[in-house]
């Protein structure tokens, strides 16, 4: 007890000392019982100050868990990550004999996170130029420390403060298949951005792991009275007290806390019959949040001590006093003194080796935020000084203390040396976030500029590019007359690559044309650029002017460079030459080895593998292409090219739709669909699952859009619609050609044909620029019928024609199968009946001999309207019936039914095929689908249905779908139609209201 005197009388102070645990018996049971059945991911989440690290500190002391060697890290909230600086910290601070650690060769790659461990690491692998391939070696790497130390609990605090690296690696040990190391990670729910990757493991815990999420919430009354009991020896605390110390703090135990103390420094507590009771309620004023009472308890230390309490909330970290006496500029024997007034007042705490720090960040960050400005500059700079001394330097640390005491050099400095460490441990992410920093900044010098561009790892940056400010910062320091030569072509060059890996080609391609007057003594530079401007999509210059670029390039290729650097120049090559349609690119390839003594080499095979397998499957050799990218994918599984792995499997996706390979189909396209930051791969993902449920109907993946819900066609055309805007707007001038064509089909089909002819308009001026016709292969069918649609037979022939001129002594299968298509199509609307009959039979031998079993049924199709039309009804008819069984076998059922609607029409017997289900209904719409509709032609949307007849929404657009199918309709509307043509009418006393979508 201590005395104070007030108004002339002595008044006695109780004695504060830290709470209890109070509250939180059965969040601890939780915790601790999902920690003792091991592996368990237990996430923690409550806003600031309800107690998430006080639980978890509970736990930790508990025998059976500290037994298992847990290591606890906390994300500091700094602008500036270090590489998973929080784990690598935690590691650090746990002070293992590294000797005694039984690690492989590949915990060399943690050399650059670890640098006063090199004498007992292994030797630095070599380098890794997949961002995906080296960011998982090093998570692999980190795991096995952490494993090899014996960790069985790894704590991660405030993971909402965590660079995408730290996260990342969360994720990387929640899916190790063999792991036992549990998890525990406490975070601000509402400081959690929607796009953060810890939504990822929050949404969708891990297989095979015990899984505990713990919302914290406020303390109610009797709670509030134990533990601020709790806080005064043990004595009671009146229940009016209690209650009105709940309400202002909304129960929050930090708030009580700090209240608590506050109201002791105020003299405000009095005892009265045996208990602590505030004097009137009228007299006391609780602060409103609790940055405001630890500031006011700050104000009432001495100036000293305030001046270490501003010292270590600039740290924000624990910390040495002698740091702190070195930070704030005065004598260790005073800082002494003061840190433990600080500690006394409950401010700062002591760790187990006597460091300091404050016991609640938002604490540190009300002192920080009162600390004049002037003032925190200084004890930034402080900072700065300190640290610059440690072994190893804080890099990341030193950047953030710099930036904020506004020494833009010294900032400049470590924020680069530790883009630098980022890039030397694989963590490309962090390493391009700080280089943009740097490029983006205010004036820049020219030549550090030169230098940060050369640095940005071009395969990790896609949303940066896409903000402009990078692409602005890079274009001004170029405008100027500030770069020489060398400088100037080496960040134009990187300019470019930047806008061409964001699907930025045209853009991309200036940049790299800019600067080949400035790359003399360049040449593996030069020949780089000259190849890329040879390359067909990136432009809409002719094939002739494309394989003029690819011939300088060849002629810049003999000069001198590593073999590496000829071998990219050599896939490069063979790639242009096939997007093309150049045979030459066939010889090209075979130039290629078939291994490389490099780790850059066996990429480079891994992406031949894919881009020389992207081109036999667009010429139509499908089984060909299908051996190219099977062995790049086993290349690139075994040296971990993560992002090549990706676009090898969206290229065997699109693969297997060619070839009707449908199986789980919709599935690999979904899960490729959002493969994060890489935008061509995610939009060629979109286009298969369009094109696959436009076939299909309800391909039984999750589609992720309401369209998809509803059962229209909106899903189909708008995933279409995206893939030919983004093509579109990304300048990629092959991108937009198969998206435009299959909406070109829809809208034909609907009888929009000059709707469908002006989705063809721009596909064929880009062929006919370019005189590359292989690109017409998907397009040119529908293009010539709809051009006959809209009457025009001298343009479809004239467009047929030249089709025939630039395919004539080309070996390319999938276009000469789309040219007999053409003939076909043609001739049937000239009334050529017999001839197009024989144009399609040769379309469906050819589709077939790919094999292309959809486009093959669907001239089998054409052929036997042919046929029918001609007269000759049994060839047609037994045609169209082998048509159905075949749509049917490969799973289009849309087209199934259209066929089967054909027959019916025909006069021809036609058996229904069973997919499952009840049977009985055939036809016919079964009793529950007709209640469904009915509610469909009031305008009611599927929800609407769905709780009008206490159905789930899956059911109703289940049972739309069906309808839909048995009257060979593809949307709502068009079922609308067809049922009250049938005499179906809408069901009574239901209205649309707002909820109408016919």
């Amino acid at each position: 007890m201590e005395r104070s005197v007030e108004d002339g009388l002595p008044r006695v102070l109780p004695s504060v000392s830290a709470p209890r645990f109070v509250g939180r018996a059965a969040e601890l049971h939780r915790l601790t019982d999902a920690l003792a059945r091991p592996p368990a991911a237990v996430l923690i989440e409550g806003e600031a100050g309800i107690g998430k690290s006080r639980l978890v500190q509970e736990a930790l002391d508990e025998p059976g868990i500290a037994a298992r060697r847990p290591l606890a890290a906390i994300c500091p909230p700094f602008r500036e990550a270090l590489t998973l600086g929080p784990v690598v910290d935690a590691a650090r601070d746990a002070r293992v004999d590294v000797a005694e650690l039984a690690l492989t060769s590949l915990a060399g790659v943690l050399r650059p996170l670890f640098p006063e461990w090199g004498q007992h690491l292994p030797p630095a692998p070599e380098a890794l130029s997949d961002a995906g391939a080296a960011r998982h070696r090093l998570f692999r790497a980190l795991a096995e420390l952490l494993d090899a130390m014996g960790v069985g609990v790894l704590v991660l605090e405030d993971v909402h403060w965590a660079d995408e690296a730290t996260l990342d690696f969360l994720l990387f040990l929640a899916s190790r298949r063999s792991r036992r190391m549990s998890l525990v990670l406490t975070y601000r729910p509402e400081d959690v951005a929607p796009e953060s990757v810890l939504m990822r493991l929050t949404s969708r815990p891990p297989a095979g792991t015990g899984y505990v999420r713990i919302c914290l919430g406020a303390l109610d009354v009797p709670q509030t009275a134990e533990l601020m009991s709790s806080m005064l020896d043990g004595e009671h605390v009146s229940e009016t007290f209690a209650s009105f110390l709940q309400e202002r703090t909304d129960g929050v135990p930090l708030a009580i806390e700090e209240s608590v103390r506050l109201l002791r420094d105020r003299a405000d507590l009095v005892r009265r019959d045996g208990e602590w009771v505030r004097r009137t309620l009228a007299d006391i004023a609780v602060p409103p949040t609790i940055r405001d009472a630890v500031a006011e308890r700050a104000s009432r230390l001495t100036p000293v001590a305030q001046r270490v309490l501003q010292a270590a909330s600039v740290l924000a970290e624990p910390v040495d006093p002698a740091v702190l006496a070195t930070v704030s500029g005065l004598p260790n024997n005073v800082v002494s003194r003061a840190v433990d007034a600080a500690v006394r007042s409950g401010l700062l705490g002591e760790d187990r080796v006597g460091r300091v720090s404050f016991r609640h960040a938002l604490a540190a960050r009300a002192v920080y935020d009162m600390t004049p400005a002037p003032d925190r500059r200084a004890l930034h700079r402080g900072a700065g000084r300190s640290l610059r001394a440690t072994t190893p330097q804080p890099v990341a640390r030193l950047a953030h203390h710099y930036r904020e005491a506004g020494d833009t050099g010294q900032w400049r400095q470590y924020a680069e040396r530790t883009a630098d460490l980022a890039l030397a441990s694989g963590d490309h992410r962090t390493a391009v976030g700080l280089l943009h920093e740097l490029l983006t900044e205010s004036d820049p010098p020219a030549a550090s500029v030169a230098r940060w561009a050369q640095k940005m790892p071009v395969l990790a940056f896609n949303g940066l590019v896409g903000r402009g400010d990078l692409t602005r910062a890079l274009r001004k320091v170029l405008d100027t007359e500030a770069l020489a030569p060398h400088d100037r072509a080496a960040v134009r060059i990187q300019l470019g690559r930047m806008l061409l890996h964001a699907g930025e080609y045209a853009a991309g391609t200036a940049e790299l044309e800019r600067a080949l007057p400035d790359l003399a003594g360049e040449p593996f530079q030069a020949a780089w650029a000259m190849n890329t401007l040879g390359s067909p999509p990136s432009t809409l210059m002719s094939a002739g002017e494309h394989r003029r670029w690819l011939d300088r390039a060849a002629d810049a290729a003999r000069l001198p460079m590593t073999a590496d650097q000829r071998l990219a120049l050599v896939v490069d090559r063979a790639t242009s030459l096939l997007d093309m349609g150049d045979e030459a690119g066939w010889a090209v390839a075979e130039e290629l080895p078939d291994t490389a003594a490099t780790p850059e080499g066996m990429m480079q095979l891994a992406r031949s593998g894919l881009n020389i397998g992207n081109g036999a499957m667009r010429w139509g050799r499908y089984d060909e292409a299908r051996q190219l990218l099977t062995s790049a994918l086993s290349r690139a599984e075994q040296h971990r090219y993560q992002r090549l792995h990706d676009m090898i499997l969206v290229t065997l996706v699109h693969l297997d739709w060619f070839t009707g390979a449908w199986d789980g189909l919709a599935e690999r396209a979904a899960a490729l669909a959002v493969v994060d930051a890489e935008p061509v791969l995610q939009l060629d993902a979109l286009l298969i699952m369009a094109l696959l449920e436009g076939a299909v109907g309800g391909s039984g993946a999750d589609l992720g859009s309401a369209a998809a819900t509803e059962g229209g066609r909106g899903t189909v055309e708008e995933r279409l619609r995206q893939v030919l805007d983004a093509g579109l707007r990304r300048g990629i001038a092959d991108l937009p050609l198969e998206p435009a064509a299959a909406l070109a089909r829809i809208r034909l089909a609907e009888g929009s044909a000059a709707e469908a002819l002006e989705l063809t308009e721009g596909p064929a001026d880009v062929v006919a620029r370019k005189n590359i016709w292989l690109w017409a292969t998907e397009f040119a069918p529908v293009r010539t019928g709809a051009l006959l649609a809209v009457e025009r037979p001298d343009q479809a022939r004239k467009f047929v024609a030249d089709l025939a001129e630039g395919l004539g002594g080309k070996n390319l299968p999938a276009a000469d199968a789309a040219l007999e298509m053409c003939r076909g199509i043609l001739a049937e609307g000239e009334g050529r009946s017999a001839e197009a009959a024989a144009a399609f039979s040769r379309a469906t031998a050819a589709w077939n001999r790919l094999p292309r079993p959809y486009e093959a049924l669907l001239a089998a199709e054409r052929r036997a309207g042919c046929l029918l039309a001609s007269g000759d009804r049994d060839t047609g008819l037994a045609e169209l019936a082998r048509a159905q069984a075949g749509f049917t076998a490969l799973g289009a059922r849309k087209d199934a039914d259209r066929v089967r609607i054909a027959l019916r029409a025909a006069g021809a017997p036609v058996r229904q095929v069973w997919r499952g289900g009840r049977r009985g209904y055939g036809d016919q719409l079964s009793p529950r689908e007709l209640e469904v509709v009915r509610l469909l032609l009031t305008g009611l949307t599927n929800p609407a249905i769905a709780r009008a007849l206490s159905r789930s929404p899956k059911t109703v657009a289940a049972q739309l779908n069906s309808a839909m199918r048995k009257y060979g309709v593809t949307s709502r509307t068009a079922l609308a139609v067809s049922v009250t043509q049938a005499g179906i009418t809408p069901s009574e006393g239901h209205s649309a209201g707002a909820g109408s979508d016919l």
